[in-house]
């Protein structure tokens, strides 16, 4: 018999990954999402449940009674970081994770965030660098995550935290650095970008699915950061897409203000790498490569 999962916001661009991932590897999935027609799969079945509507959840979930739990939904709109819409995603959380546990669930994962710690610290670790992100966006999935581990703890449940770190890759939004500056590339327009003087972690897209989906399986708990553990200079991605895509105009140097002060953030992955077992496949070229390819052929009519 092939394990069933639910899978919270499985259209989304780390989550149509994840569904994908899963796919792969027999799931039958039940997917919850605001668009159920980005995928058809035998083993793919799709819920309309309003997830901040506590009687709907309540509802659906005494009906499915599902044992495996993959959270990723969660408000990602334009000023995600500092809406109020993050303290109804912390309480919807907190309800679902109740009522997983009130319907026989015994493996939750859910989807924490670089931005529960506190950059400053410049190399993150789980279980050292203190969890004061001055966002609100921040604050809300540490909280979840705080009370999600003694929760599941006293209940029996395995509690896995998914600690995403920055991400690329085909789908992203076209307003993100990679998308904007390949999209004016191939468009032979003027690059228009910040300083870019930081280093960033970034990871594949692809890589960040795998990550999730192996800490899933493993018998590992508690938070887990999906990183490449390596920092990256954003001047270097700006100047390897200008090659890959042999763009011969201008970039303009702090054109735009940047949109972070902290000028290192790099995630320690080696709980990932030593504890799950994972590893990369995609290295920053190839993974540019794949995604100025994505955008050549699918994605560069879409954006305006």
């Amino acid at each position: 018999m092939k394990q069933e999962v639910l899978l919270t916001g499985g259209s989304g661009f780390i989550g149509s990954c994840v569904t994908d991932e899963l796919l792969k590897r027999g799931y039958v999935i039940h997917s919850v999402s605001i668009d159920d027609s980005f995928l058809k799969h035998q083993n793919l079945i799709t819920h309309n449940v309003n997830l901040l509507n506590s009687d709907d959840l309540k509802d659906f979930m005494s009906k499915n009674k599902f044992k495996n739990m993959i959270h990723l939904a969660w408000y990602t709109g334009k000023g995600c970081h500092g809406s109020n819409l993050n303290m109804d995603w912390a309480a919807a959380t907190i309800n679902l994770l109740k009522t997983f546990k009130e319907n026989g669930g015994e493996r939750f994962l859910g989807a924490g965030s670089v931005s529960e710690y506190a950059f400053e610290y410049g190399f993150l670790r789980e279980d050292k660098t203190p969890l004061t992100s001055p966002s609100l966006y921040g604050q809300a999935k540490a909280a979840v995550y705080n009370m999600g581990k003694i929760f599941c703890k006293s209940n029996d449940i395995d509690f896995k935290w998914a600690r995403i770190f920055n991400l690329y890759g085909p789908k992203e939004k076209s307003s993100r650095l990679m998308p904007s500056v390949i999209c004016s590339a191939l468009r032979d327009e003027d690059i228009k970008v910040s300083t870019c003087t930081k280093q960033q972690d970034y990871l594949h897209v692809f890589d960040t699915a795998r990550g999730i989906v192996d800490l899933f399986e493993s018998d590992v708990n508690g938070a887990v950061n999906i990183s490449s553990g390596r920092p990256t200079h954003l001047r270097d991605i700006v100047l390897k897409i200008a090659e890959l895509t042999n763009f011969k105009g201008d970039i303009k140097w702090g054109a735009i203000p940047t949109s972070f002060d902290d000028e290192f953030v790099c995630g320690d992955n080696t709980r990932l790498v030593k504890e799950v077992g994972w590893k990369q496949q995609i290295s920053m070229e190839e993974g540019l490569k794949q995604t100025i390819n994505w955008w050549k052929t699918k994605g560069l009519q879409n954006v305006r």
